[in-house]
């Protein structure tokens, strides 16, 4: 069995290893010949599989009869495409969610600090409640911080309150209600539900002055010029980007603007990587009816800072932003960003950030030992996700 997996896919040898034989390569570089060759596929965000691919691939006397994609997101493969040529897929649903949320609130976090106020005393507005809007909602109500979610498709199948209480709002009664706008849908091009452009020009020129716009969902969700437009004209908005229009050679003009600018790399923990390889080994495992023998701890390493102890004096926003930074600290992927761009060009910096990212664990890794004078932090710091002692 030849399997072709993207070079970039972690512990691929240790759970696909034992399947066949593996061919690694740059995700760029999966195409038709590398479908046409293989019998399985696993990809990562950056591989399109289009119809257009699948039937050049399918032509001629195709072996291919599965493909995986180590993402929570699946709008890069063409699913009806597949079925159609009798192929398996799968994906890793909520694989990277708990890193995408650290990122969120590391985010929100080093931008409060910048700007001098509380994230406490923001209402966050998510657009999107799955895997990744629900535990951002958790943890912020779990920390005391009042949220308001937009998710029309749930709202329609859940209805619009729980617990005889306003649970879904439409997206324009939430930007006109919310401090903090964090976007988490899926990319969805038609439909009564589409969500291409969901922030289009006319939602971006509503937005209240000194509100942040978070998308560490898909890019393009924002009217990506309607937002520059806003930003270089009144300024008046903060503005977080971890998803572009036009990946990998997004609009220089507009990450000069934003507050925070990063690569694509909000799901990008090791844990969360680990998690997709497993879930896509298990999948292939059980379509060719094979025991599942790699276990996800056995992939997981220790993390190298398990321990973090603090004592009293420190402010609660500060306790925050010391427990998350001492697991990841999201300046490290701005300056990345910027300094590759200018180094390599946009196109190919962008893709090197994504490609040589450092190591980096999630905040659930980190234990927190509260001393004497620190121990009322305990239900904050708790609700952010942390181990608390």
């Amino acid at each position: 069995m030849r399997i072709v997996v993207d070079a970039n896919v972690p512990a691929a040898d240790a759970c696909f290893g034992g399947l066949g034989e593996l061919i690694r390569l740059p995700g760029r570089e999966i195409d038709a010949a590398a479908l046409r060759d293989a019998d399985a596929v696993v990809v990562r965000s950056i591989t399109r599989i289009d119809e257009a691919l699948v039937e050049a691939a399918m032509s001629g006397r195709s072996r291919l009869r599965f493909v995986g994609t180590c993402t929570i997101g699946t709008d890069h493969v063409d699913a009806r495409a597949l079925a159609r040529h009798g192929v398996g897929f799968a994906s890793a649903p909520g694989c990277n969610a708990e890193a995408v949320v650290d990122y969120v609130l590391g985010s929100l976090l080093t931008l409060a600090e910048c700007e001098d106020w509380l994230l406490a005393e923001r209402r966050v507005g998510i657009v999107g409640v799955g895997n990744v809007g629900g535990r951002l909602r958790r943890r912020l109500v779990a920390m005391g911080i009042e949220c308001l979610v937009c998710d029309p498709p749930r709202a329609e199948r859940e209805g619009v309150e729980r617990e005889g209480e306003r649970y879904f709002v439409d997206l324009d009664t939430l930007i006109d209600e919310c401090d903090v706008l964090c976007l988490h849908t899926p990319l969805v091009r038609e439909g009564p539900h589409a969500t291409h452009h969901l922030l289009d020009a006319q939602r971006i020129a509503r937005i209240e002055p000194g509100t942040v716009l978070l998308n560490a969902g898909r890019g393009d969700c924002v009217d990506g010029l309607a937002l520059r437009q806003r930003l270089s004209g009144q300024g008046d908005i903060s503005a977080v980007l971890d998803v572009w229009e036009s990946e990998p050679g997004i609009d220089s003009a507009l990450r000069d603007l934003v507050n925070l600018a990063t690569p694509h790399i909000a799901g990008h923990s090791l844990d969360g990587k680990l998690r997709g390889t497993h879930q896509v080994y298990e999948a292939l495992s059980r379509y060719l009816g094979l025991p599942v023998r790699q276990t996800l701890d056995a992939l997981l390493p220790a993390p190298p800072l398990p321990r973090l102890v603090l004592d009293g004096g420190l402010a609660p926003e500060d306790a925050l932003r010391r427990c998350l930074r001492a697991v990841y600290d999201v300046r490290r992927d701005h300056d990345a960003l910027y300094r590759e761009s200018r180094r390599r060009g946009m196109a190919a910096g962008f893709d090197a950030c994504r490609v040589e990212y450092p190591l980096r664990r999630e905040l659930g890794t980190l234990e927190v030992e509260l001393r004497e004078g620190a121990r009322e932090l305990a239900p904050l710091l708790m609700g952010m996700g942390c181990r608390v002692v």
